[in-house]
């Protein structure tokens, strides 16, 4: 059985009075043997963040393909891993948009991160016109041979599908949609890992939150949600977890 994740992503966002939330969130949910709970906050926060878990794992929302070097403002995957964090987002879409990062660069930073020890959640998306324009599956199984290592394990390496027309809109996929897009990916992944394909965990992200994830969580192959803006507080958070424990 795949282990559940609940991932929240706190972007930039967060001080170190923030961290208390994570406290609120170890006290709001129950300890399940089958669910990891994952928070990424800000990167000066992931010592701190670390230090006072309590049962909550940290991660990274992202880390330079490189381990070492002349790379001014950037975070190693060793250094990510020193301070205590055990996973890393690479290849979120503000990533890819916004730093103009393509799947070439995902796959050096994916590799890095399992150097390191961590997991890396590697994340996929389309754009709104790629979906009206019917290449949705085409654009992520790019996506995916592009950015997914070929060392990639059920262990290492957890695929994160966010539409991008999704991220932060509160639009939602229909439920057939997400289906259909997990099933997909599972479907490639099997067929190039084998059994760690089979095991690997997919999860779903955009506009999740308390009212739908049950509903999400319904799909065979939707292992858990990379969550924004809900992650951002216990009480967002904490119904969104019990709600992929139920599952």
């Amino acid at each position: 059985m795949r282990r559940k994740l609940a991932a929240g992503n706190w972007k930039m966002n967060g001080l170190a009075a923030s961290l208390s939330e994570l406290t609120a969130l170890s006290d709001a949910i129950s300890p399940d043997a089958n669910t990891d709970v994952l928070i990424c906050p800000p990167a000066p926060l992931l010592f701190r963040a670390s230090d006072m878990a309590n049962g909550i794992q940290i991660g990274a929302q992202d880390c330079h393909s490189n381990l070492e070097g002349a790379h001014t403002g950037d975070l190693s995957a060793s250094m990510i891993a020193d301070a205590g964090a055990s996973f890393a987002i690479v290849g979120h879409s503000e990533r890819r948009e916004g730093h103009h990062e393509d799947d070439s660069d995902i796959r050096g930073k994916a590799r890095a991160a399992h150097s390191a020890g961590l997991t890396a959640i590697i994340c996929i998306g389309e754009s709104e016109e790629e979906r009206t324009t019917g290449k949705t599956l085409d654009v992520l199984g790019t996506q995916l041979a592009g950015s997914c290592p070929d060392d990639a394990t059920a262990t290492n390496t957890v695929i994160a599908y966010e539409p991008i027309w999704a991220i932060g809109t509160g639009k939602v996929p229909t439920q057939e949609q997400i289906v259909e897009v997990h099933d997909f990916l599972r479907e490639k992944l099997v067929a190039r890992f084998g059994d760690d394909g089979s095991n690997m965990r997919l999860l779903y992200g955009g506009s999740v939150k308390a009212s739908n994830a049950a509903t999400i969580f319904e799909a065979d192959n939707v292992d858990g949600a990379l969550v924004g803006g809900a992650s951002l507080k216990a009480s967002d958070f904490a119904p969104i977890v019990t709600a992929l424990q139920a599952s």
